[in-house]
């Protein structure tokens, strides 16, 4: 633990009990004040966000950022994620000591406070990163098994290779959408059983996927591979991610090469990125993994997380939401440094920005499935929902909330929601 992460500091902003965003968490984002003025990079604390570039313009950041002037009135936050942990972690702790209650600096300049300080509620939010590409894995061993059940059979669950190396494919970088962004059902062939040939339509089996995600902060030069023990230093924070899919597209032409337009239409992730310093107290142990991986993916270190998920569901007759999974980042089989080691053992080079998510998170009891496929056994068992609704996979007007958070003794250090409506097919 470090000052910025003591859960006894209080800032002199309020913030309310199991906020997700206290003084110890202090994620970065994106926003457009609601005067619609041009996009810059903010930090948010309880329900502020603190305008960066106006600290910046205050030279609050010099000594550390030296000629570098214009960092945060930008549209995107990469080029500040080139700096690296030295920077990252130096400009973390100078925003920390101003907030805290017994600084006066920020607390008692009124003029500085109305210039810096914006209500989160009256801001729009913006994809924080320009993202170049996008990895999705398949790193829950919980999952991996059901969907393995209900395709294969239990005796070929997983793959032979899964148990020896993260699995992962590429995905669709610009569909990546922030929270709140509407979600188009999607069109594509699907098998039709019944007439045993291809039909053209809209998805039936629309579902959610459980999912965090991290972004690349420094890269990685062309055949030069990241170690297990340096992944660390590449990471600039973690999102989340729901990484939807159409089941019967994806079911239909996913032989021989995978995933293609059951996936590549939308994925949307929280609009707040939580750095790993932010989430250093919460870290913990993963499973046990036997056989013991090869030796470029052992490491020593915890290098887990402890950070609750949740899902929760709004049909158009709901008054409100239902949870329909609680599971946690924790039972991932293979942790992100793995995924990052993985990734790059080949001498793939990785870019500021970079989008690498964990695949859907299953825990262990049928209330911790990350997915309608799973929940429903691929729509076998529906789920029931107030007033008498069910649902196989996903119908027009529903809205998905995935929520996730760390808690701490008397503190929370949360990502928010990243929320999706469906609408019907264009």
């Amino acid at each position: 633990m470090n000052k910025t992460t003591n859960p006894s500091i209080e800032s002199f902003l309020p913030v309310e009990e199991n906020s997700h965003f206290p003084i110890q968490n202090l994620p970065y984002g994106v926003f457009q004040p609601c005067d619609n003025s041009m996009p810059r990079i903010g930090v948010l604390i309880g329900d502020w966000i603190l305008d960066l570039s106006v600290l910046e313009s205050e030279k609050i950041f010099a000594d550390v950022l030296g000629g570098d002037s214009s960092l945060f009135a930008q549209r995107y936050l990469n080029t500040f994620m080139t700096k690296g942990t030295s920077v990252w972690q130096a400009v973390r702790e100078i925003i920390h000591d101003l907030l805290r209650d017994e600084n006066p600096r920020l607390r008692d300049d009124l003029a500085l406070r109305n210039r810096a300080l914006k209500r989160a509620s009256t801001s729009r939010m913006l994809l924080p990163v320009q993202i170049g590409d996008y990895t999705d894995f398949y790193s829950s061993r919980e999952h991996a098994t059901n969907v393995g059940k209900i395709f294969r059979g239990e005796e070929n669950a997983l793959p032979p290779n899964w148990l020896h190396l993260p699995i992962a494919y590429h995905g669709r970088a610009s569909s990546v959408v922030v929270s709140g962004t509407p979600i188009y059902r999607p069109q594509g062939q699907r098998y039709d059983r019944t007439s045993e040939k291809p039909v053209f339509g809209p998805s039936t089996e629309l579902d959610y996927e459980l999912e965090s995600g991290f972004l690349i902060g420094v890269g990685n030069q062309a055949g030069n591979p990241i170690s297990i023990d340096d992944a660390g230093k590449h990471i600039f924070g973690m999102v989340l991610v729901n990484d939807w899919s159409a089941r019967d597209i994806q079911r239909w032409e996913y032989q021989p090469l995978g995933p293609f337009l059951g996936k590549n239409f939308a994925t949307s992730i929280s609009p707040w990125i939580v750095t790993m310093e932010a989430l250093e107290p919460f870290r913990c142990e993963g499973p046990i993994q036997n056989p013991q991986p090869l030796d470029y993916l052992k490491h020593k270190e915890n290098r887990s997380y402890n950070i609750t998920l949740e899902v929760s569901l709004k049909t158009e007759k709901m008054d409100s939401t239902q949870r329909i999974c609680r599971s946690n980042f924790k039972y991932l089989y293979w942790d992100i440094n793995q995924q990052l080691a993985h990734h790059t053992v080949n001498g793939c080079n990785l870019r500021t920005g970079d989008l690498l998510a964990s695949g859907t998170i299953s825990g262990p009891a049928e209330d911790s499935f990350g997915s309608l496929l799973e929940t429903t056994w691929q729509g076998t068992k529906p789920l029931q929902l107030p007033a008498g609704e069910t649902r196989r996979f996903l119908e027009d007007g529903d809205t998905v909330i995935i929520s996730g958070w760390c808690q701490g003794e008397d503190y929370r250090v949360g990502f928010g929601e990243v929320v999706g409506k469906i609408y019907p097919a264009k």
